[in-house]
């Protein structure tokens, strides 16, 4: 091992009682067995998994799971990137179970609630900017995506100006994921998930991501940028007068391997759009609620977008939610008397669910409360230290970050960034020797992400960074 980093074992940090009797053996076969016979994960190869041991979480608390064979796991993934404050944080369980007392659904196809409307508030209070007054409710990140852009669409399609009505195209960056609904699918970028389902969607524009570690190994990220700003501006050049919206992911495209831009081109970028009379909806699933250091992404630009689409983490990682914020000027244009048939058409069952927004109110309050962001600041400077070391690996090509977002990207050859043949697997080896030390990642292809929870603690980001810079060494060290 060329570098190691301190750390304490998974065992003494981990918050369950040592003594705790795990779950009976004929009780824990049986769950793996009916998880082998009847479940369809996602994202997953199932001829694979069900060869192996099915990994079946039995319990959590705070940022630690526990499985039903009683081995304790740090999350560093924060359960998929929805987990905030850790599990079952008593603020949001006693809100929960005070809610449950009260109303535990309500439509809001005519009737409203007040979890919902109390909701409603307060994103509009803390969204970036002034003009994001509007809230459309649904249930995860791809409808929350897919909204905006049908939003975008009829706003234009039905527009007072018909001149603005010819604006039916969609720009969105290569290596973009916002989802997987049909939609959201559309303005996406990843085809290794989504090329199959090409004859069903709509066609759209791409233009060229940052992405100066793989684009052009070696070039600057100035100058890389530079270069993706002015294939914008061409798009947005031959599509004069007919693009509806650009969309993005701020700062951070998360599924594509955590490739990071600049605010600065985040600012440009918006800036191009804005000059082209286009909407700008940015996708804030995976950035929001902090992950970046600041409540939202766009903030770091001073970027406002016209509709913002906000799901993960939104209820602190306990309830399925989603939201998509518009500004007034957008939710204007779906406004006029009942023949005209402005109304937008859209809708789900569970809009607006009382127990899923009375969480998302109790995971706002423990920000304020615990003063959430003020710890991350401390963590993030920690994980910049530490990544300092992990960045000096031989077989470590590239570490992209921001805030606590990271995406460690593994190579076969680090001088010219040549990567490891994809049949061997080297994230996935990665995170699976890291399972035995005590430590729950997740890979995007061979690039190792750390997502930890906002309440990590000190020791435990420790054990993160020590453990997976530890397994990078072996896994690496068993090929040569």
């Amino acid at each position: 091992m060329t570098a190691s980093l301190p750390y304490r074992r998974a065992a003494a940090l981990s918050p369950f009682p040592a003594h705790a009797q795990p779950m009976s053996a004929e009780r824990v076969h049986a769950l793996e067995e009916a998880d082998r016979r009847h479940m369809w994960k996602p994202f997953t190869q199932m001829a694979g998994y069900v060869a192996g041991t099915p990994l079946v979480i039995g319990d959590a608390r705070g940022n630690w799971l526990r499985d039903v064979r009683g081995r304790v796991f740090l999350d560093g993934v924060s359960s998929l990137w929805v987990n905030l404050h850790g599990h079952n944080h008593p603020t949001i369980v006693a809100a929960l179970k005070e809610q449950l007392d009260t109303l535990d659904h309500a439509t809001l196809l005519g009737p409203t609630n007040v979890p919902a409307t109390m909701l409603a508030a307060r994103l509009v209070q803390i969204a970036p900017g002034d003009h994001l007054t509007r809230v459309f409710y649904s249930d995860s990140g791809s409808t929350s995506v897919e909204i905006a852009v049908k939003m975008a669409y009829q706003y234009f399609a039905q527009h007072r100006d018909a001149s603005q009505r010819t604006r039916n195209v969609f720009i969105s960056m290569t290596n973009a994921y916002h989802g997987d609904t049909l939609g959201s699918v559309s303005v996406g970028g990843i085809d290794l998930f989504h090329q199959v389902y090409a004859p069903l969607l709509f066609e759209t524009v791409k233009a060229p991501g940052p992405d100066p570690y793989h684009r052009a190994f070696g070039q600057s990220v100035a100058e890389h940028e530079e270069e993706c700003l002015t294939a914008l501006k061409e798009r947005f050049a031959s599509h004069h007068g007919r693009v509806a919206a650009l969309v993005m992911e701020p700062l951070m495209q998360g599924a594509a391997g955590m490739i990071a831009h600049t605010p600065d081109f985040l600012r440009r970028a918006a800036a191009v759009a804005r000059g082209a009379g286009s909407l700008l909806i940015l996708d804030e699933v995976a950035t929001g609620f902090g992950r970046t250091g600041t409540m939202f992404a766009c903030e770091q630009a001073d970027v406002v977008p016209d509709l913002l689409c906000l799901a993960k983490g939104i209820t602190g990682g306990t309830l399925p939610l989603a939201a998509t914020l518009a500004s007034e000027e957008v939710y204007s244009g779906f406004l006029g008397e009942h023949s005209e048939y402005r109304t937008f058409f859209h809708g789900h069952s569970y809009t607006g669910n009382p127990l899923a927004c009375i969480a998302a109110l109790a995971s706002l309050k423990v920000f304020r409360q615990e003063n959430v962001l003020e710890h991350v600041q401390a963590r993030i400077a920690q994980l910049a230290a530490r990544l300092e070391v992990i960045a000096a690996h031989p077989h470590v090509g590239d570490i992209r970050r921001h805030g606590l977002m990271t995406g460690i990207e593994l190579v076969r050859d680090k001088a010219t960034g040549d990567a490891f043949d994809s049949t061997l697997r080297m994230g996935n080896r990665v995170i699976e020797r890291a399972l035995e030390h005590g430590v729950l990642i997740r890979p995007l292809g061979d690039v190792v992400v750390l997502m930890p929870t906002l309440s990590v603690t000190e020791d435990e980001l420790d054990l993160l960074t020590g453990v997976t810079l530890q397994c990078i060494d072996e896994v690496v060290g068993e090929l040569a």
